[in-house]
């Protein structure tokens, strides 16, 4: 109980959303799901009345390796029904969120387990989830994040997943509720390096244009070296980056056109970008920004700078820079980066600094160095789809 109070006032306090993976190890012997601990559990928090939502283990798919007793999908969806019902039973929870089956990557006995579950819980859980990991924790070095052929990975994994949707519940959200750059735990000075946030920003263009509105990052705090604040509590690289992209991005994508991007493939030859561009509406949140304005986002994964020119009504509007590099002289290993040349840091233990934005003369040529991540709000363009909501 006292975890619990710890929790939920560290997510409260923070304005942070509390959801809760229950313990599904605790199995009866004919191996279904033994729910007394859990129920205890529910009428604490609810006397209490704590906001939580709710979801049942993690990873089942490696249920054999941890427990020796694998757990496949249509006994897994019947835990899930037995946990929607007692969370009907509980008044503050009756209307709770649940979320499921967390599983790991979509191999094909995992697609084989997702798709039993679907088949008797698809209607009991509010959205689906699945967890990804870039590399191999054992293997990991600087410039694995660097490959595009590893960026990519991430599309292959929504599509399967979005096809077993597709036959049992269409239209059912998906959420990538757990993502960190290496499995393992992670690896020290690589996957809590500035290097780690090509993969992460990716993550985030490529799942948004793909229409999935969240991503559960792995983890805050504590927990291997994939965490976005050191012991101390200090930022490291991946926490500016969100801190940036929760500031500037609004959640409305638009789609982009960048010419001389296109090149045509020679047989047998894979294009694979290393200069990747999103755009959104900016956030309806910043009110440095009047309604109408947009946000590039770019990473350049070249090791030569990349210019760019905006082309039609984006022409002639002022544009802000903030453009993240390593500080310090560890360059990718670096777990520090400067914003616009100046290093980024906590002022004091409860403050911020200012993310100051580098102004642009209308017209000029966006010139993209090396190695590096950039946000470019584009000022004043009035663009349709991002004046209203």
């Amino acid at each position: 109980a006292r975890s619990l109070d710890k929790l939920y006032n560290f997510a409260d306090c923070s304005g942070l959303h509390l959801i809760f993976a229950l313990n599904a190890l605790r199995r009866n012997p004919n191996n279904s799901w033994n729910s007394s601990n859990a129920l205890s559990l529910l009428k604490y928090s609810a006397s209490k009345k704590y906001n939580i939502s709710w979801e049942l283990g993690n990873e089942p798919n490696n249920y054999r390796t941890l427990i020796g007793r694998s757990v496949n999908g249509s006994q897994l969806g019947k835990d899930y029904v037995q946990l929607r019902s007692l969370l009907q039973l509980i008044r503050t929870y009756s209307r709770a969120n649940l979320y499921g089956p967390n599983i790991g990557r979509p191999r094909k006995n995992v697609i084989a387990l997702l798709e039993g579950f679907m088949k008797v819980a698809g209607s009991t859980v509010d959205a689906v989830t699945w967890q990804h990991y870039y590399i191999d924790g054992r293997v990991a070095k600087v410039t694995d994040f660097l490959k595009t052929r590893l960026l990519d990975t991430l599309s292959d994994q929504i599509r399967k997943i979005q096809k077993v949707l597709n036959m049992y519940t269409p239209g059912k959200k998906i959420w990538l509720e757990g993502v960190g750059a290496t499995s393992a735990g992670g690896m020290n000075n690589l996957s809590d390096s500035y290097a780690a946030g090509f993969l992460w920003l990716n993550t985030l263009g490529l799942l948004a244009s793909q229409g999935i509105d969240v991503v559960v990052r792995h983890s805050f705090l504590d927990h291997g070296h994939n965490h976005l604040v050191d012991q101390n509590f200090n930022p490291l690289p991946d926490y500016w980056l969100s801190l940036l992209y929760k500031r500037l991005i609004g959640p409305k994508v638009l789609a982009i056109h960048v010419a001389g991007l296109q090149r045509k493939p020679r047989p047998g030859r894979v294009i694979r970008d290393k200069l990747r561009i999103y755009a959104h509406c900016t956030s309806y949140h910043n009110h440095n920004y009047v309604r109408g304005s947009i946000t590039l986002y770019i990473i350049n994964l070249h090791r030569s700078r990349k210019k760019i020119k905006l082309a039609g009504t984006l022409r002639d509007k002022i544009v802000h820079q903030y453009l993240l590099q390593p500080y310090g002289k560890d360059g990718l290993h670096s777990k520090s980066v400067q914003l616009n040349g100046q290093p980024l840091a906590m002022v004091d233990d409860g403050t911020l600094p200012e993310l100051k934005p580098r102004p642009l003369r209308a017209g000029r040529t966006l010139v993209i160095p090396p190695l590096t991540m950039s946000f470019y709000v584009v000022k004043n363009v009035n663009a349709l789809a991002c004046r209203y909501r």
